[in-house]
């Protein structure tokens, strides 16, 4: 693995982005730019602005030379590169690694230069550090370890023992999936504390969204645990009973609880994934065939758009499925989220992609007009997707904000996304740690992913 991994670094960014040249040393101006700083600095501006060396050097009146590279930004909007807080990277299979390049591109064609994989692998380690050394061109990648479940936890021994293995390999992180049993999340909350590593994902059952909080969850992704705390006190339902995210306690829910279990949230620090793409596409009444049709669904391989019809056909022709029922679901998803709005808790952009329906990098747009329909502004979103990572990830200015000293992972778009989110997809070009990827650039290698997976 290893030797095909140095194999994958010589090849890498020449496939994924047409041989860029690493260009030690030489300068790129983009020209004329009205810059959204968002809360790194003053929110619009027009200026140059300056890259050496994979970082912004100057912000200001640039001096021109012959030997510096031009983009002319003029009437366009430069803005920090966004990133996709639940993520998936795929690893090769029997060492050919097309859908790992391919995925990667996808990501960055739509402007996302940083990404948290949810469900780690020993490749995505070795994978992290080549793209950190800058020999690959690829979004900057933080990774979770394999996934802790009810089946591969299934002692406190085990527990203890794999928490502290993946602490020791380099995982950022611990990937919390359903089905873990009570007392051996005791044992992983204790060890994770003291190894020093944080945990994040999914609320197990027997956890439960309340001991969850408590806990210190780095993040809670797809507001997992939350519906099922707003059950009645009355109703005695079954905990294990909520189906789908909890989707079959809707018609026992108290609103009520809203206010308080998100007030818990915010005392204990706890940041949101809310990834509700999710429930508006996968989860949602709309033909799957129909969704086929949309453009960016090209890009994925045929065997992946099958699987994806398949899995929606099955969920909504569930018997238990209604668009009445999926609609107060969506209204009960809303209000939580505007309620964490109201309360200050830090929303953290993230579709999960590539899952069902959801395109990888694609999706991230999807996620925004989401949160949008929700009651989010504009500017949270978009803060949700640049400066709060970094904040996260304790990088406070090294990217996510356009500064000087920042890495130059930068989107130039055709119109202001504070005034309208769709202009975040009308990309002119996107810039990662330096590396310029224009239009015609980008379309030309999704059309090559296009004809592949034709």
């Amino acid at each position: 693995m290893l030797k095909f991994l140095l194999i994958v670094a010589s090849l890498f960014s020449c496939i994924l982005t047409s041989c860029p040249k690493k260009n030690q040393g030489q300068e790129t101006i983009i020209r004329n730019t009205t810059i959204i700083s968002l809360k790194g600095g003053q929110n619009l501006q027009t200026a140059d602005v300056v890259i050496q060396d994979g970082n912004i050097t100057k912000i200001g009146t640039a001096t021109l030379h012959k030997n510096a590279t031009i983009i002319d930004g003029t009437g366009k909007y430069l803005m920090p590169g966004l990133t996709e807080m639940h993520a998936h990277i795929p690893t090769p299979i029997e060492e050919d690694d097309t859908l790992v390049r391919e995925t990667l591109f996808l990501y960055l064609s739509q402007g996302v230069t940083t990404i948290r994989g949810m469900l780690g692998d020993p490749y995505h380690l070795t994978l992290k550090e080549l793209i950190k050394s800058n020999d690959i061109v690829s979004p900057r990648i933080y990774t979770s370890s394999p996934s802790l479940n009810g089946n591969t936890i299934t002692t406190p021994e085990e527990a203890k023992q794999k928490v502290t293995q993946y602490k020791n390999d380099g995982y950022d992180f611990l990937k919390i999936h359903p089905g873990i049993t009570l007392a051996n999340w005791h044992i992983i909350e204790k060890t994770a504390k003291e190894v020093g590593i944080p945990f994040a994902g999914h609320v197990p059952i027997e956890v439960g969204i309340e001991r969850a909080i408590e806990a210190g969850y780095a993040t809670i992704d797809h507001l997992d645990g939350y519906v099922e705390g707003l059950v009645a006190d009355n109703s005695n339902a079954d905990p294990a009973s909520g189906g789908f995210f909890g989707y079959l306690f809707t018609p026992i829910l108290d609103d009520s609880k809203i206010k308080t279990l998100v007030a818990k949230t915010k005392l204990h620090n706890i940041a949101s994934v809310p990834t509700q793409t999710l429930f508006t596409r996968w989860f949602s009444p709309t033909d799957p065939a129909l969704m086929m049709q949309e453009p960016e669904m090209k890009y994925m391989p045929s065997k992946t758009r099958f699987a994806w019809r398949q899995n929606k056909e099955r969920l909504i022709g569930d018997e238990e499925f209604s668009t009445e029922q999926w609609q107060n679901f969506i209204e009960t998803r809303k209000k939580i989220l505007k309620e964490m709005d109201n309360q200050g808790v830090t929303f953290l952009l993230g579709s999960d992609a590539p899952q069902v329906m959801n395109v990888p990098g694609f999706s991230i747009h999807h996620e925004m007009e989401a949160m949008a329909q929700a009651g989010i502004s504009n500017q949270k979103i978009l803060e949700s997707g640049t400066i709060n990572p970094s904040i996260f990830f304790n990088a406070t200015g090294e990217y996510g904000v356009i500064k000087e000293g920042a890495s130059a992972d930068l989107i130039l778009v055709n119109g202001n996304p504070l005034d309208n989110l769709k202009q975040a997809q009308n990309i002119h070009g996107v810039m990662v740690r330096g590396h310029w990827l224009s239009r015609d650039m980008i379309d030309e290698r999704l059309s090559e992913i296009e004809k592949r997976n034709k």
